[in-house]
């Protein structure tokens, strides 16, 4: 009979069956961050930037101007976290931020030169990022990864 230690035990003392390693939101997490880091390093060693700015920045550059609201919409972020990634890359001379004439509360972002050459540098290291990880799998098994991360995220157009 093993031991089991007290972290392991359920809250009636017995060994608890939950098994975190399967558990599908846990899973789906560790597999993020850890398929993620190579293109993080790219990001914050050649631009400083954090997640969400990397992501604000690429909104801009594959769709043109936007709203923060619509970023957020496309992007599933919290509105403070967009604001504070549109501060950093407006500090950075990266985006404009124009507000609307006709709605003072909406303001209109758009990338300037310097944020499209980083944008188009970064899409380059991201293309070939992602074909580096996908090379994991065999074509068939990356387009039915890509399905199903799709379907849980909810966006079957994609």
């Amino acid at each position: 009979m093993s031991k089991i230690s007290i972290s392991e035990l359920g809250e009636a003392g017995t060994a608890d069956e939950f098994d975190l390693q399967n558990f599908l939101p846990y899973l789906l997490n560790q597999a993020a961050e850890v398929s993620s880091l190579a293109f993080q390093k790219i990001y914050k060693d050649r631009y400083g930037m954090l997640r969400t700015e990397w992501r604000v920045l690429f909104h801009l550059g594959i769709y043109g101007r936007m709203t923060a609201k619509e970023i957020g919409d496309r992007s599933k972020m919290h509105k403070t976290k967009i604001s504070r990634a549109v501060a950093k890359l407006a500090e950075r001379r990266f985006l404009t931020r124009e507000r609307d004439e006709a709605d003072r509360r909406l303001e209109f972002l758009e990338l300037t030169a310097a944020g499209r050459k980083a944008y188009r540098d970064l899409r380059e290291v991201a293309l070939e990022y992602d074909l580096e990880l996908a090379s994991q799998f065999s074509p068939e098994e990356a387009e039915t990864l890509r399905r199903l991360l799709h379907k849980l995220a909810g966006n079957m157009d994609g």
